[in-house]
């Protein structure tokens, strides 16, 4: 019996990219993983729970002898920004953490932790020379008003007497699924090109290391506040095109892809593709994290 075995930790978003390698990491270092989940077609190995934030529903259960909670429930934002897919991205965060935090309250639960995922989008889809560290103030766009009110729902479990951690993810790399999927797709097909002017920068991580993040962040009491979960290395779109394509055995022949050609086909959301800033990973790493994958050229060997 492992000494982790009798605590409890509740995950929303469990069945997503993220939450499937972490939660079977988390119940192998024997703590009892529980997840909530909208239907139970859902395939899993874990005690599931439904619950349906819209209409106010929660299985009975679900909360009881949380010792912490993982809040990484969300929408994609990689569908297209409609109006009405807006709100769905806005609500699948924020109001699903409200829902838990008012469900919680009334039932009396008092969480040892609440560790929230949120977005490096937290400081806008910009491209600039600032880099970007955890006490800069979110962007004015769509994406950095979501993070901030994503965030602000997190803290709101320190009235619950909770350690609150907001984790700030860059775009993950993994093996199957996630955003590699979608970009490796034209380089496949010999279609592969630059975006724009190439010069935006591409935030990203591991899933190995970002998983990693989320285990310290459950079992080292000294983590508190936001983290940028971003790789240390700085490239941009230009050089992580190339070297994807470089691992896939292709070259980038086609000219850059226009920005107007990307904002037509893409719409609103076409700021994830044309923008984006360094990000610091500086506070994470004197906090004791060693990244696994410091470098694009080590992730997309493992990835690939």
């Amino acid at each position: 019996m492992k000494s982790e075995s009798m605590k409890k930790i509740l995950i929303s978003g469990a069945t997503g990219l993220v939450g499937k390698k972490l939660s079977q990491k988390l119940y192998e270092r024997g703590y009892n993983v529980e997840i909530l989940v909208r239907s139970k077609k859902e395939k899993t190995n874990f005690k599931s729970y439904l619950w349906d934030y819209k209409n106010n529903f929660l299985e009975e259960g679900a909360l009881e002898q949380t010792y912490i909670f993982i809040h990484l429930a969300g929408a994609s934002i990689s569908n297209r920004w409609t109006d009405s897919y807006k709100k769905e991205i806005y609500a699948s965060r924020i109001d699903s953490a409200q829902f838990i935090f008012d469900q919680m309250k009334a039932k009396i639960i008092h969480p040892e932790a609440v560790i929230s995922s949120s977005a490096v989008g937290f400081y806008g889809q910009i491209t600039s020379d600032h880099i970007f560290s955890e006490n800069d103030i979110p962007g004015e766009d769509f994406l950095g008003n979501v993070c901030r009110d994503w965030e602000m729902k997190a803290i709101q479990f320190q009235n619950l007497g909770s350690r609150v951690v907001q984790v700030r993810t860059a775009t993950v790399l993994s093996e199957k699924g996630g955003a590699l999927e979608v970009l490796r797709k034209p380089v496949d097909y010999n279609i592969g090109a630059v975006l724009g002017n190439g010069k935006q920068y591409f935030p990203w991580i591991h899933i190995d290391d970002l998983v990693n993040m989320y285990l310290k962040a459950v079992e080292d009491a000294s983590m508190t506040g936001a983290y940028n979960a971003s790789a240390p290395e700085f490239v941009n779109n230009e050089i992580f095109t190339k070297k994807l394509a470089s691992h896939l055995g292709k070259k980038i022949i086609l000219p850059n892809v226009p920005k107007f050609i990307i904002r037509t086909m893409l719409g609103e959301m076409s700021v994830i593709a044309l923008e984006g800033s360094r990000i610091s990973a500086d506070k994470i790493q004197n906090s004791g994290f060693k990244f696994a994958y410091k470098t694009l050229e080590e992730a997309l060997s493992d990835v690939l």
